[in-house]
């Protein structure tokens, strides 16, 4: 054993050895053994990790580590998210291809990675921008273009003036694109769409079988934004150059349909092009509505404005005439472009007639409620306990009721039926460093896929793009090639997927990563699927968790894999919080600095280089932005990686924020140097004696019993914690607690000796789960292998307490402590408390209770 604590030299001799022997490396076979998929969101290779990084992969290592310990067959895989944006930005920046640029950032974080001592298999390994990934990728799109559940269509989408693509709708963040910060466009765009809403239904059904083993958020998140809605669609009849037609409506209120005062339709709509070609205002309004965001948030926070367009509708009732509105808060992309404004009961619609002086009807009322037509309240749009009025037939009809006697009112005019917020997945994006959409365009035949025997559609990987526009339309080695179905010259698509493309199935693919037959091999997949655990940030409850739950139901349905979610277990790990410094500037604007570059004294920061003020400024995520994100590497070149590991894991629970401090690192540090010295110690106890070391349970001393209760009970508390509370903070704390009492236990025979050598092995066992390199070192020191680490067992009988201390108060006040033999009756457990030496003298009144808690403490209350 080294004499000092080296953890550079004893972190890279570990790591070295698990390379040496493939430690981790796992196979497709059955051994015996129970199969267990834990999984972390893999990242995007942006050059260094950080610290958010870390604590997520320390969080899935720790739980792969425990159950390899408890007999399990463990594969913990990575790979990298390697397609995007970011890369083809850098690439700009850079003057560099986003190819080259990506490969050297794997390499340089795939390096960090190991430096933390992750138990990884590297065997199963990828990025997904490379072809024997997204071959399959395309293969999927083609299988599902012939099913009708790929389409391509026009539509309405968020365009990002600066990036030069579409965004999604959770793109779009206060009106600007996540990434650019520009104000988005709306643009008409042909893009290709997944049918999602074709799996809606069970999208939404299969949320309850999560209960319990995802975070509630992220169910509510999902639920809400797939967002089944039950209503009725409603026609009301229009005549233009004397055409008659129908405008169509969804509306989940219809027993509210006797207060429209007005219809709104998108600048889009059929009826708002054909006003704007005969009135130059409303053509105008039409195209400014283009500019902004096609994102709900964005639309219910943003003014509500609209032109009457002049056309009326037919009410399917009353038959009066009702006005339409060209708005900008409806949506062309959102059921029919158009919705019923009912103004007394929806709050936007009220926001809106009173802003235009249109007619605001109440026709839902509740008793003992008084309505105002200038001010809103919440009552309006309740739903379930009001009764109509001013409705003709359906006066005193709730809304059940209500809703019936309407659909008999409408006849064919109007059909119960259900939607979803849910919208189809467009995944067409007009940027180059994504994968390539397997399809031809045509000029004799139209769209056309791409023949199966010719896949993959390669990217070229030579591009450094200048950022105007998609490069690969000026690539004629890319853009030409003859159409399979009429031998025509042709042009492929250039636009490429949605990166959520890539990792909405890496996880089935890491099952049979190098199978190059077949998208996923079913050995693999049945052996491994479900992920057992998944863990990575709440921020992706909605995208990529919704993305990858269809992808997995898709690729059940063409046979690929077997059941029907692919995460069984979701955690999702809280942010890393840092403190920032800034200065502001003349126009407004902050400068930040790193916590390097400031000076604290008595709660005053200084900038080091010039000695002059800065600001504290709030504790925030972890970014560059704010130049307050700290680099893994440092701290493990200052700490080593098992400290770094068990800071972040014991300075909070895994599923909450975590606020970082460089000065809280020792603490984890030192906790591992006070192990290194007692099992120094302990060694050379041992020397003569390694035979000798059989606990003899008949001959404990009262210390020794005393010392194998805490073993034994922080064993089981840690099993429990990481088996099924997924409690990892609370271990750490534990083993601490364990040291303590290690410390402090004095030997007096061999026996002590041996109850010792029992819990040093025990504390290493367990410590290895978070601190592997050291922990794993040290019980080699005692001749173990530390590739048959085992979980310790626990010893029922050293769980059972030959007596426990209790606690004896007098009026509220500690006033002694006694040892009494376990479950005492209270009558005796009361007698004995008033014997103990210094409670006597404080019970000289009146006792008026006494009240026994078993085995913690008696309290007796007496008169004064």
């Amino acid at each position: 054993m080294l004499q000092d604590y080296d953890f550079s030299a004893i972190e890279q001799s570990q790591q070295d050895k698990w390379q040496a022997d493939n430690r981790y490396q796992t196979n497709n076979l059955d051994n015996g053994k129970p199969a267990r998929y834990m999984l972390s969101m893999f990242p995007y290779p942006s050059g260094k990790l950080h610290m958010g990084h870390v604590r997520n992969y320390a969080i899935t290592d720790v739980l792969s580590r425990y159950y390899r310990q408890k007999g399990h067959d463990v594969m913990q895989p990575m790979g990298w998210d390697a397609f995007g944006l970011p890369a083809e930005n850098a690439a700009i920046a850079h003057g560099v291809a986003p190819a080259k640029w990506t490969f050297a950032n794997i390499d340089n974080m795939r390096e960090q990675l190991k430096s933390l001592g992750l138990s990884i298999d590297w065997s199963r390994e990828f990025a997904t921008c490379t072809p024997d990934y997204y071959k399959w990728e395309q293969w999927l799109f083609l299988q599902l273009y012939k099913k009708g559940l790929v389409y391509k269509k026009l539509a309405t989408v968020n365009w990002d003036p600066v990036d030069n693509t579409v965004l999604a709708n959770e793109q779009v963040v206060d009106g600007r694109g996540w990434r650019s910060g520009a104000i988005v466009e709306k643009r008409d765009i042909p893009m290709y769409y997944y049918k999602i809403t074709e799996y809606a239904d069970e999208l939404l059904a299969d949320l309850k079988t999560l209960e319990g083993k995802w975070p509630k958020q992220v169910l509510s998140m999902q639920q809400n934004w797939i967002g089944k809605s039950h209503g009725m669609e409603l026609s009301f009849k229009y005549e233009i150059d004397g055409q008659a037609d129908e405008l169509t409506v969804f509306t989940t209120r219809p027993d509210t349909v006797m207060g429209v005062t007005y219809l709104a339709v998108a600048a889009e709509h059929p009826l708002a092009q054909h006003a704007a070609r005969t009135n130059e205002a409303i053509a105008e309004f039409c195209a400014q509505c283009k500019q902004g965001s096609v994102a709900e948030a964005d639309l219910a926070k943003a003014e509500k404005v609209g032109m009457d367009t002049g056309l009326v509708a037919v009410h399917p009732i009353t038959g009066q005439s009702v006005p339409v509105w060209v708005a900008n808060y409806v949506l062309m992309s959102y059921g029919s472009g158009a919705v019923m404004a009912v103004p007394a009961h929806d709050e936007r619609d009220f926001e809106f007639a009173n802003k235009y002086g249109l007619p605001i009807r109440q026709v839902i009322d509740i008793k003992g409620q008084s309505y105002d037509k200038n001010a809103w309240q919440e009552w309006y749009a309740d739903k379930e306990n009001g009764v109509c009025i001013n409705s003709g037939e359906l006066d005193g009809l709730n809304k059940d009721d209500a809703i019936a006697k309407i659909a008999t009112l409408l006849g064919d005019k109007g059909k119960i039926t259900t939607q979803y917020r849910l919208r189809d997945w467009g995944v067409s994006r007009q940027r180059y460093w994504g994968c390539p959409i397997p399809m031809i365009n045509c000029t004799y035949c139209g769209t056309v896929p791409v023949d199966e025997a010719d896949l993959p559609v390669i990217l070229p990987t030579d591009v450094v793009p200048d950022g105007r526009g998609n490069p690969l339309k000026n690539m004629p080695e890319f853009l030409e090639c003859t159409c399979p179905k009429c031998g025509q010259p042709a042009e492929r698509e250039t636009d490429t997927f949605d990166t959520f493309m890539e990792s909405s199935w890496y996880a089935q693919r890491f099952t049979t990563p190098n199978d190059d037959t077949q998208m996923v091999g079913r050995v693999g997949a049945d052996k491994w699927l479900s992920v057992d655990q998944y863990v990575g940030g709440v921020e992706h409850a909605v995208l990529h968790l919704l993305y990858a739950r269809f992808f997995h139901k898709v690729m059940r349905d063409e046979g690929l894999v077997g059941g029907d979610e692919p995460f069984a277990n979701l955690l999702a790990q809280g942010m890393v919080l840092a403190g920032t410094y800034y200065r502001e500037n003349t126009d407004g604007s902050k400068t930040y600095y790193f916590p390097h570059e400031v000076a604290i004294d008595n709660g005053k920061a200084t900038l080091i280089a010039d000695g002059k003020p800065v600001v504290v400024g709030k504790i925030e995520k972890m970014s560059k932005s704010k130049n307050n994100g700290v680099d893994p590497q440092t701290i493990i070149n200052e700490y080593g990686a098992d400290t770094v590991r068990l800071y972040t894991l014991f300075t909070a629970p895994a599923d909450q924020t975590l606020e970082w401090s460089d000065s809280a690192l020792k603490g984890p540090h030192n906790f591992v140097k006070k192990v290194w010295r007692i099992v120094g110690e302990h060694l050379t106890a041992i020397n003569n004696h390694t035979a000798d070391l059989i606990i003899d349970k008949t001959a404990l001393s009262k210390s020794a019993k005393e010392l194998r209760h805490k073993t034994h009970k922080t064993i089981a508390k840690i099993d429990i914690s990481l088996g099924e509370h997924l409690a990892l903070n609370t271990p750490v704390s534990a083993l601490m607690e364990l040291t303590n009492e290690l410390s402090a236990f004095e030997i007096k025979d061999i026996n002590d000796l041996a109850v010792k050598h029992e819990t040093v092995i025990a504390l290493l066992s367990m410590l290895a789960l978070y601190a592997p390199h050291v922990g794993e070192y040290l019980l080699e020191q005692f001749g173990f292998d530390s590739r048959n680490i085992t979980f310790p067992i626990v010893d029922e009988d050293a769980l059972v307490n030959d007596s426990v201390k209790m606690v004896v108060q007098v009026n509220g006040k500690v006033r002694g402590q006694m040892e009494v033999g376990p479950d005492l009756d209270n009558d005796t457990l009361i007698n004995l408390a008033k014997e103990v030496e210094g409670v006597s003298k404080f019970l000289t009144g009146e006792i008026k209770k006494a009240i026994v808690v078993p085995n913690k403490l008696v309290s007796f209350v007496v008169a004064g």
